[in-house]
């Protein structure tokens, strides 16, 4: 049986990106690009009868902005998007706003001047391509944050919380749809939450910008970690881009470690270097949780740290954009338990405040 390839449009008003892309695209074995819509419009009459599996869009297009046309596709005709435009580049507000309203994943444009990237970026994009022909596609729920705020404070209020900061950790980790799912969690935790540490799979530039953002929706304060800085409660700490986080000790304190070692399943910051760190200095008393994803990063990590001691849990298919990390996790026999999202934030709570099982 030939498996199925992955039917990508592409949607931008450069002639020159439409055949670059194009080009990329019809290299790969598993995809093929079934057509190259100049502006949303005529991409939306060639949705109807080229039926895509997956939508390259720009943000910059005549006739109308790819953010206006995103956040109509997702509530009309919710279909996997990565938005492709100069627009998100330098952590910029655009690529979140993109999230936000439902795409997948973003990249830059390539740039045709610097032919040396250009297999890489071709790399990137086509991996990226994959993990959205995988995604489960919903609709946005911006239209509700007081009454996400309203209901989690509702929730939360009957949890008793009891910390130590050098008692307990979590940790998380996160690849394709990661950033929605660590903005469900983290404006669920109160101000006195253990310390968080965070290694989600994104670009340099764009880690600092996400910490800024999540700051100013959060009860705790969220940043870019920083090298040997101290892990305090009702703190999280996002991994920089292209940069390792580790946890490590000093004296009865938790800190942080940042490098630039290799690549590990091809990433860096990589989840199974955050989780192993985690194994070996915290054990039993860290919560690991592997959240949206596509590959295994992770997984290995996260068996690490139950075989420690700890307790993980692991993002259900269901709530996942993308099943793959948590998939991944509990087949290799890591995770303690399995939960929707939306349950994750209050099971963190009970469990570090030492509600049995």
């Amino acid at each position: 049986m030939i498996p199925r390839k992955i039917k990508v449009l592409v949607i931008d008003d450069s002639a020159l990106i439409r055949s670059v892309l194009k080009d990329i695209i019809n290299r790969e074995l598993d995809m093929e690009c079934v057509g190259a819509a100049p502006d949303p419009l005529v991409a939306r009459d060639m949705i109807k009868s080229l039926h895509p599996h997956v939508l390259t869009l720009d943000v910059e297009m005549p006739k109308m902005d790819g953010l206006d046309f995103l956040e109509r596709l997702m509530r009309l005709r919710p279909i996997p998007v990565v938005m492709v435009s100069t627009l998100t580049e330098a952590g910029s507000e655009v690529a979140f706003r993109a999230l936000e309203l439902g795409a997948v994943d973003f990249i830059a444009k390539p740039k045709l001047d610097i032919a040396r990237g250009m297999e890489e970026y071709a790399i990137s994009i086509t991996d990226k391509i994959r993990a959205a022909s995988q995604a489960q596609v919903r609709k946005s729920a911006l239209s509700q944050p007081v009454q996400e705020r309203q209901t989690a404070d509702a929730v939360l209020s009957s949890v008793v919380w009891r910390f130590s900061s050098t008692e307990k950790i979590v940790v998380i980790g996160a690849s394709t749809g990661g950033t929605e799912a660590l903005k469900e969690i983290l404006v669920n935790l109160p101000p006195n939450s253990p310390g968080v540490l965070i290694a989600q799979h994104m670009p340099e530039n764009f880690t600092k910008s996400f910490a800024k953002r999540m700051d100013s929706l959060c009860k705790i304060a969220v940043k870019e970690a920083e090298e040997n800085e101290r892990i305090l409660p009702g703190h999280a700490y996002i991994a920089p881009g292209n940069k390792h986080l580790l946890l490590k000790r000093n004296g009865a304190r938790y800190e942080i470690e940042l490098n630039q070692g290799s690549l590990v399943n091809r990433h860096r910051p990589s989840v199974d270097v955050l989780f192993r760190s985690v194994a070996n200095v915290a054990g039993p008393n860290a919560l690991g949780i592997i959240l949206t994803g596509m590959g295994r990063d992770g997984a290995q990590g996260m068996l690490e740290m139950r075989q420690a001691g700890a307790h993980t849990i692991a993002q259900d298919e269901e709530s996942c954009v993308v099943f793959g990390m948590p998939k991944e996790a509990i087949a290799l026999g890591g995770v303690s338990e399995v939960l929707p999202l939306q349950s994750i934030a209050k099971r963190t709570l009970e469990f570090v405040s030492g509600k049995p099982n």
